[in-house]
């Protein structure tokens, strides 16, 4: 029984799981780019051009919004930092 139906959430979070690879991940993805985004609309009218405008066009007022179309849209990526660096990393010090 498992029906599409309208929910008040697009995209669906079931659908930006697919896209990461925990909760976890999608929630410090998110985050950190709604971080990013917020910080660009409160730098515009400085002129400093030193953050990155959101990716898609989207009519969400919310930056964790405009973030997970981002993430829906594959526009934001997680990167997963390889094994090998840590284990470098660890060895150096």
């Amino acid at each position: 029984m498992a029906d599409a139906y309208d929910t008040m959430m697009t995209p669906q979070v079931e659908s930006l799981l697919d896209k990461t690879t925990s909760k976890f991940s999608l929630c410090t993805l998110a985050s950190t780019r709604a971080r990013e985004i917020n910080a660009y609309f409160g730098q515009l009218g400085e002129g400093l051009g030193a953050m990155v405008p959101p990716q898609v066009t989207s009519v969400a007022r919310k930056p964790l919004s405009i973030a997970f179309e981002e993430i829906a849209a594959e526009k934001i990526i997680p990167v997963v930092p390889s094994r090998d660096a840590s284990d470098d990393a660890g060895d150096s010090a």
